[in-house]
């Protein structure tokens, strides 16, 4: 697999926005925007080392974006529609730990300096908040942590990266079930990679291998002999069924983030096979042996239900594909 095509992306966006939806290739309109989404969006192309010019454009877009969502006290909106009018009232749920995340890589890593000092200012409005969610709380640490990484004196992001530990908890006693939920349920990588960046970044070694203890265990159950075999939507415990469906492109993107930072803080080559399956299952070497990505639109599909692939090419689905190509090419392409 080539890296990351950013054309899709482009094409379910407008001036506006990241429409949420799509009917095989095709932007759905009707049924608006997300922020969820758009933060995403911040994230990947954020971390892009050379930006196009249009690129840097639909950055800036989502920038305005998610800057619009974001309310006088620092929570957000999450659904905009196509009339461009709110749907929802400003509140802490997963949007408003992505919009950090996206907001706290912004300011680390864009490369137009205005960008980044906006992006940092809205990240600060909001980080006091403390959600009621631990994913929501993950997100927001992936921000913080970014944010920490570009400059590690700043407090309101050490602090707001200083609490994940508690939101997660300690890995539990019994071997076959370590993780600290009664089930598996979506993005679940999130949870140690936050540990695993506040335990380096804040020196605090027992909450990063905490971290690494979750991840080695997660990548174990969600894999079938060499290939990865996600947790479905409706979550997996042990003792049912696999492998499971309908799997879901965020949750193999979330693993390919959290072993790309698992192998940076470590060094350890192991973690690198996290990434080579997570790339690998969008280029077909899943349960089904088909590939979940469009190589003429650069979409990625919105899931793999019994029947082999969803073929809707939404933004979700779109942004973990990239997301995890980025991946690939900066650390498989180097290390063979």
């Amino acid at each position: 697999m080539t890296g990351p095509s950013f054309t899709h992306l482009a094409r379910l966006s407008d001036d506006t926005g990241l429409y949420e939806h799509a009917d095989g290739p095709l932007p759905r309109r009707e049924h608006g925007y997300c922020l969820d989404d758009v933060a995403r969006g911040l994230v990947v192309l954020s971390r892009e080392p050379e930006l196009s010019a249009d690129l840097v454009i639909l950055l800036e877009r989502y920038l305005a974006f998610t800057a619009h969502a974001q309310a006088d006290d620092g929570r957000f909106h999450n659904r905009l529609g196509p009339d461009r009018g709110w749907r929802d009232e400003p509140g802490l749920g997963d949007w408003w730990g992505r919009a950090l995340w996206g907001l706290g890589t912004a300011a680390a890593r864009c490369p137009v300096p205005w960008m980044r000092t906006a992006a940092l200012d809205r990240f600060e409005a909001s980080a006091h908040h403390r959600p009621p969610s631990v994913r929501s709380m993950a997100f927001a640490a992936l921000g913080a942590a970014e944010v920490l990484s570009a400059d590690s004196e700043h407090a309101l992001a050490a602090k707001l990266l200083g609490d994940i530990a508690s939101y997660v908890g300690e890995p539990g006693d019994v071997p076959t079930w370590p993780w600290p939920e009664k089930r598996l349920f979506y993005a679940n990588a999130v949870l140690p990679e936050a540990l695993i960046a506040a335990g380096h970044l804040l020196s605090e070694r027992k909450i990063r291998d905490d971290g690494l203890r979750l991840l080695d265990w997660l990548l174990t159950v969600e894999s079938a002999e060499i290939h990865l075999s996600p947790t479905p939507a409706g979550g997996w415990h042990l003792g049912e069924p696999r492998p499971a469906f309908d799997q879901q492109p965020i949750e193999v993107a979330a693993l390919a983030d959290a072993c790309a930072r698992a192998y940076q803080v470590t060094g350890d080559l192991m973690w690198l096979t996290g990434v080579r399956r997570a790339v690998a299952w969008f280029d077909g070497d899943n349960d089904l042996g088909l590939p979940m990505h469009d190589r003429e639109t650069g979409g990625g599909y919105d899931g793999l239900t019994h029947g082999g692939p969803n073929r809707n090419q939404g933004a979700e689905s779109t942004l973990a594909l990239i997301s995890t190509l980025q991946h690939g090419r900066t650390l498989l392409g180097s290390t063979g």
